[in-house]
């Protein structure tokens, strides 16, 4: 399967989170041009890239479409998490940014999710799949947000997001986790564990 991405953490992310269902399956990444992700909801965006991707490839595909909404910015950065410091995709300013931004929100309004929505397209002319398939899945993951950024793992919003269900005494952002912590419980497995039994009847 083609995982409609150039970012090889993704990459990395999925293959580990697929193996756990379909260690069959061999997920690679997209070296075809990107879309122009003009959707305006997560599932919007994932679906443009799958398409992309299944047409470009052949292949079966999925795509991911995932960002931090922070409640008191009502939703925001959302679809645009990758973009909010600008068009440049410059995570840590995207992260300094957003924790410029709530500087002055304190404990407990800094809520936040991590939201993933993951669609497969599955071209058609495919084997068991004469006209064509398309799913979408979604997978949330609510924590709050830290007020600085904490440990080298994961990327992205990763190092200020503290997930909810930790013992207060020993709370981590997810930048302090393992790897393997991270494809345990994040929004992709959530979203994935959906998906895993439409990957099972392919």
């Amino acid at each position: 399967m083609v995982l409609a991405t150039h970012n090889p953490h993704k990459v990395e992310e999925f293959q580990a989170i697929v193996a756990g269902t379909r260690p069959d399956l061999q997920v690679i990444g997209y070296d075809g041009p990107e879309p122009v992700e003009d959707g305006v909801t997560f599932a919007e965006n994932a679906l443009i890239k799958a398409r992309a991707a299944a047409a470009h490839t052949g292949l079966p595909a999925l795509a991911d479409d995932s960002g931090i909404c922070v409640d008191v910015l009502g939703g925001a950065p959302g679809v645009f998490s990758a973009y909010w410091a600008g068009h440049a995709k410059d995570a840590a300013a995207n992260l300094n940014l957003l924790l410029d931004q709530l500087s002055d929100i304190r404990d407990p309004h800094r809520t936040a999710q991590f939201v993933s929505t993951i669609a497969l397209v599955v071209p058609a002319g495919s084997p068991g799949s004469d006209a064509g398939v398309e799913h979408v899945v979604e997978g949330i993951w609510p924590g709050r947000l830290a007020t600085a950024a904490a440990g080298a793992g994961g990327f992205g919003y990763d190092p200020v997001f503290v997930p909810d269900g930790q013992p207060a005494d020993a709370e981590r952002t997810v930048g302090e986790w393992t790897a393997a912590e991270k494809n345990a419980e994040s929004h992709r497995s959530r979203a994935f564990a959906a998906l895993a039994p439409l990957l099972a009847g392919l």
